[in-house]
């Protein structure tokens, strides 16, 4: 059963929002939701079938979508793209970048022209789409008030805060655009009044991510200390940035949310529960029966 959104049907009324990579996964769950609750939805990807169902899928909730053919590396796409999206809806007031590439890679055997792909989508390809976002979405922009600028949303991880088995390219590539984020919402905040903020998804059931990333990592023994174990759902990141994207989140800027259930602080436990209490009753025992004086002089 879907789960029933918490917020009202109408917070992002008349609202118009571009995404890349919003035909898949979590980008078309962003889309939806963000539909459902008042928006007109560009998606741009590269791949047609892909848009067509997206749009049809959106649509079939009532809500106003179109598809647009692109590539975020390009940026003559991402020019064309920004435009068609304001010519078609008349203002663009929020920038989700959601397109990614991913696969499971070990460093010696991570070629740098992958290492570079992974870069150019993620880190680049967000960037190019701000850019050329940029004087649509800023105070004064078309069909924007003089005094208020709109959101830039970029989907981050969490891969980098630490460090991650076989992810080194994705790792790199999502640090960048966590950069990315905060240097913009520090300059275009205060130029453009443009909010930039970030969300970094755990690991999320039923996308390709999950598929291709770990699909048995749930039967082994890390659910053991990972906090609030479980998978997350599409859903789930959809909420947090129909927060950010609402005016509930209207002076949140330059944050990247974690929307992970606590996993990237899991670390595995150095011993059991019961082994804990046991132990710290010796050690307190030891403690209190210790000599409690100033040490002997050495003199």
């Amino acid at each position: 059963m879907e789960s029933k959104s918490p917020f009202k049907s109408d917070i992002l009324k008349g609202k118009v929002a571009l995404l890349t990579g919003g035909g898949s996964g979590i980008g078309l769950e962003i889309s939806r939701q963000f539909g459902k609750h008042g928006a007109s939805i560009a998606i741009m990807g590269r791949r047609k079938s892909v848009l067509d169902s997206a749009v049809s899928y959106l649509q079939s909730f009532g809500i106003p979508a179109i598809g647009l053919q692109g590539d975020v590396r390009k940026q003559e796409d991402a020019k064309r793209v920004v435009e068609l999206t304001v010519k078609q809806f008349g203002k663009l007031d929020i920038l989700v970048n959601a397109a990614a590439g991913n696969f499971l890679v070990s460093p010696e055997d991570l070629s740098p022209n992958g290492f570079r792909t992974v870069l150019d989508i993620d880190s680049v390809g967000t960037f190019t789409m701000c850019h050329e976002a940029l004087n649509y979405i800023k105070k004064g922009g078309p069909g924007r008030s003089s005094t208020s600028g709109g959101l830039i949303l970029n989907i981050s991880a969490t891969l980098h805060y630490t460090a991650s088995w076989y992810q080194i390219h994705v790792a790199a590539a999502k640090a960048a655009v966590d950069a990315v984020t905060r240097n913009l919402a520090l300059e275009w905040g205060t130029d453009y009044d443009i909010r930039v903020n970030g969300i970094a998804p755990g690991p999320i059931g039923d996308t390709a991510g999950m598929r291709k990333l770990g699909p048995e990592e749930i039967s082994n023994k890390s659910r053991e200390y990972m906090p609030l174990y479980k998978l997350g759902e599409k859903y789930d990141i959809a909420m947090a940035a129909l927060y950010l994207a609402s005016d509930a989140g209207k002076y949140i800027n330059g944050t990247i949310m974690p929307v992970d259930g606590g996993l990237w602080l899991s670390r595995p436990r150095h011993l059991p529960k019961d082994a804990v209490k046991e132990l710290s009753r010796t050690v307190e025992k030891k403690s209190r029966n210790a000599p409690v004086g100033v040490p002997p002089s050495k003199l």
